[in-house]
């Protein structure tokens, strides 16, 4: 006889330190590091997603789209892993495409949805889903990326036009700790924060390259201890007692690289990475910032801003944008846009360069890949340099000789 199907999962002990999987990080920062994540970080971001994401409790049939890869931080740890362990249908879309995704929202009605804020500025493009009733969800969570104040609002508005009672919930974290370590609180926002650590989650901040804390509103960088902090770096010593390092108080805290400060209430303002910071004329401009602004503009959809560099200035500000459906680039469109950006962010910060664009290189996990950009630009530089020096020197024409005077 056959075997009967389904067959039992097998019988695994729970190890607290044993490592569940190896996910790779710094596709858009730099080298790829393998991150050892354990059974306990994968449980614990399940039980902490539940109670403070979920608010407790799952009803029968809830379920959730799940579109993030899984080999990915946010795909595996919330999509798959904390779905299953509480009990939520997975409805699996192996690849993204909007028109798909939207007839999966329709047809599937899922309660629960997460990705990347490129994936939901795609769903307020979309045709597929005008007049539909959005009621069913209960969730929905943008993770992976910074989620703009203007974006936020666009996908708010969305949502309630479409008869959901819901805002969407900014997550933050990253890969070192599986994915979100923080979120916005189902009912309350604070324009430009990331929300409130999980439960068993401490955030702090640092004064950048050191343990040592700011003050309450000061800048440095967001640092965080808990349950989901990796184990370290697969075969890189170093890079691990860059990353993990233990304060004063004998925890272990993960240091993320990310530039940030909390309130008083202990919301965190995510602000930028400290490697992705703008320095021009002296003066620092956080990308995340500047876009911000651009991402207000009425035909602005989304933008991209980066660092070229520049003889005089060092850096000078680049923005790529991409305009809503039937906005046609052209001059007047860019004076428009500078001048609405010139009222909200200092001279300093203004771009001095903007490109309109179709489309804009995403990662594989759908965020927008700033990296690429830059080496684009690096590459025109350098092609530019070429050529200057190729250039023959202008030779100098000389002067006809004085004659002296004749003696008479």
């Amino acid at each position: 006889m056959g075997k009967k199907y389904p067959l039992p999962l097998p019988k695994i002990d729970f190890k607290i330190d044993r490592v569940a999987a190896i996910l790779y990080s710094g596709g858009t920062t730099g080298t790829n590091k393998g991150i050892m994540l354990s059974d306990l970080n994968f449980n614990a971001l399940s039980l902490q997603t539940l109670n403070y994401a979920i608010g407790g409790k799952i009803e029968k049939g809830d379920k959730i789209l799940a579109v993030m890869p899984i080999f990915h931080g946010f795909g595996l740890g919330i999509g798959i892993h904390t779905a299953i362990t509480n009990g939520i249908c997975l409805v699996l879309m192996p690849q993204f495409s909007v028109k798909t995704y939207a007839q999966n929202l329709i047809k599937k009605r899922p309660n629960y949805i997460a990705g990347v804020p490129t994936l939901f500025e795609a769903l307020l493009r979309t045709n597929g889903l005008d007049g539909e009733d959005l009621s069913f969800l209960k969730g929905m969570f943008s993770g992976g990326d910074s989620l703009s104040i203007e974006l936020k609002a666009k996908v708010d508005q969305f949502l309630k036009e479409h008869g959901a009672r819901i805002q969407v919930r900014e997550g933050y974290g990253t890969t070192e700790c599986v994915t979100a370590s923080c979120l916005t609180p189902s009912h309350t926002y604070k324009p430009g924060s990331i929300g409130l650590g999980f439960p068993d989650t401490h955030y702090v901040i640092c004064k950048p390259g050191t343990t040592e804390e700011v003050p309450v509103g000061e800048e440095g960088e967001i640092c965080l201890s808990g349950p989901t902090v990796m184990l370290g770096y697969l075969k890189n010593d170093e890079e691990t007692a860059d990353t993990l390092k233990i304060h004063a108080d004998g925890e272990v805290y993960l240091h993320t690289g990310d530039l940030g400060y909390m309130d008083e209430e202990n919301f965190v303002y995510f602000k930028q990475r400290i490697k992705r910071m703008i320095i021009t004329s002296g003066y620092n401009v956080y990308p995340s910032q500047v876009e911000n602004v651009i991402d207000g503009h009425p035909k602005v959809l989304y933008s991209c801003v980066i660092g070229v560099k520049d003889s005089y200035r060092m850096e000078r500000v680049k923005a790529f944008i991409v305009l809503r459906n039937g906005i046609v680039p052209d001059e007047s469109i860019k004076q428009e846009i500078l001048a609405y950006c010139s009222q909200r962010i200092a001279k300093y910060a203004m771009p001095r360069e903007i490109e309109f664009r179709d489309e804009l290189p995403k990662t594989l996990v759908g965020k927008v890949a700033y990296r690429v950009l830059e080496a684009e630009e690096a590459e025109k530089a350098g092609k530019n340099d070429s050529k200057a020096a190729d250039k023959p020197e202008a030779k100098t024409a000389k002067k006809p000789a004085k004659k002296s005077a004749k003696t008479k």
